[in-house]
C-alpha cells in the first residue's frame, strides 16, 4: 500500500506543479497584497479540491460523464467565471497604467473572506478536476482497495494541495517578490489576466 500512495503523491504533485488557474490566482493574490490573503485563497482552494476528490471517491464523476447537458452547463459557468476574472485583472492593469503604483506605496487589501471565496470559486470553476481525480481514482483505486485506504488517498491529496499552495503563497509574498511586483504590477496584472481569460475560453470551447 505504500507503493499506492506514493504514485498517488507524484502523480498529484506533478498535477499541481503544472500552472493553471489555481497556481496564477495564489501567485497573483499573494505578490500583489498579502501572504494571509493568498492562504486565506489557499484554503479556499483546498476546499474545492474536497469538494471534486469527494465527488470522484464516491463515483459521481461518472454520472456527470454521462449526463452531458449537465457537464456542458457547469464547463461553460467555470468558464465565464475565470474569464471574468480575468477582465477584473485586466481593467486593473489598465488603471495601473494610467496611475502607476509608487514603490512606496501600500497595496490596498481586501476582505480576506472575499479572497476564499474567490479561492474557492477559482478551483471549482474548473470542473476538469472531477475527470482528473476521477482517472486517478480509477487508475489506482481498484476493488481490491479498502475503505481505509481510499480515504487515506483522499486524504493524501488534499494535504498535498494545500502544503504545495502553502510554498506557493509564501514564496511569492515575499519582499522580494512584492517590490518587483510593483515595480511590474500593470504587466503582472495584464498578463494573469490574459492568462485567466485564456484558460474561460478554453473551458468554454472545449466542453
Amino acid at each position: 500500500m505504500l507503493m499506492l500512495f506514493l504514485t498517488v503523491a507524484l502523480v498529484h504533485f506533478v498535477a499541481l506543479m503544472s500552472p493553471g488557474p489555481d497556481f496564477f490566482f495564489v501567485s497573483q493574490t499573494a505578490v500583489s497584497r498579502s501572504r494571509k490573503e493568498a492562504m486565506l485563497g489557499v484554503l479556499g482552494i483546498t476546499l474545492g479540491i474536497v469538494v471534486w476528490a469527494g465527488v470522484a471517491l464516491m463515483g459521481l464523476n461518472l454520472i456527470l460523464q454521462k449526463m452531458a447537458w449537465l457537464h456542458q452547463i457547469i464547463m461553460v459557468g467555470g468558464g465565464l467565471y475565470l474569464l471574468w476574472m480575468g477582465w477584473q485583472l485586466l481593467r486593473s492593469a489598465r488603471q495601473q497604467h494610467k496611475q502607476p503604483v509608487q514603490p512606496d506605496v501600500q497595496v490596498a487589501l481586501s476582505n480576506g473572506g472575499r479572497s476564499f471565496f474567490k479561492g474557492f470559486l477559482t478551483n471549482l470553476s474548473n470542473p476538469k478536476a472531477v475527470i482528473y481525480f476521477g482517472s486517478v481514482f480509477s487508475l489506482f483505486v481498484g476493488d481490491s482497495v479498502g475503505a481505509a485506504e481510499r480515504w487515506g488517498i483522499f486524504l493524501l491529496i488534499i494535504v498535498e494541495t494545500f502544503c504545495w499552495f502553502t510554498i506557493v503563497a509564501s514564496v511569492f509574498a515575499l519582499p522580494t517578490m512584492r517590490r518587483g511586483y510593483q515595480r511590474l504590477a500593470k504587466w503582472i496584472d495584464g498578463v494573469a489576466g490574459v492568462l485567466f481569460a485564456g484558460f474561460g475560453i478554453h473551458l468554454i470551447i472545449s466542453r
